[in-house]
């Protein structure tokens, strides 16, 4: 089966830090950028990082930018997304999702994904 598997999600105090996992079953992620995106109750979905197939290049959204950090190991067919200094309005369902492509760069794109992840809900609070 061919899909995409987010792990890592949990209950956090602000302040605190989580990794997110990506893993992609049933292909390889090599010639995919990959992009974490995350959904708040009642708001619309809010892309926050891309990585590149190769990970030399990677973006974010103003909101996480440094605090969060995506990166990938492909020999272990794995995206990651490290957290830190987490605060309330981080609180979401987080999903990962592939899009094929030979391009150095990758793109905060709203669709065009062939691979979505079910989402890893991500809490904090005190």
């Amino acid at each position: 089966q061919l899909q995409l598997v987010e792990s890592g999600g949990g209950l956090v105090q602000p302040g605190g830090s989580l990794r997110l996992s990506c893993a992609a079953s049933g292909f390889t992620l090599d010639n995919y950028a990959i992009n974490w995106f995350r959904q708040a109750p009642g708001k619309e979905r809010e892309g926050i990082s891309c990585i590149s197939s190769s990970g030399s290049y990677t973006n974010y959204a103003d909101s996480v930018k440094g605090r969060f950090t995506i990166f990938r190991d492909n020999a272990k067919n794995t995206v990651y997304l490290e957290m830190n200094n987490l605060k309330p309005e981080d609180t979401a369902v987080y999903s990962c999702a592939a899009y094929n492509t030979f391009s150095s760069m990758c793109f905060m794109r709203p669709r065009g994904y062939t691979y979505w992840g079910q989402g890893t809900q991500v809490s904090v609070s005190s």
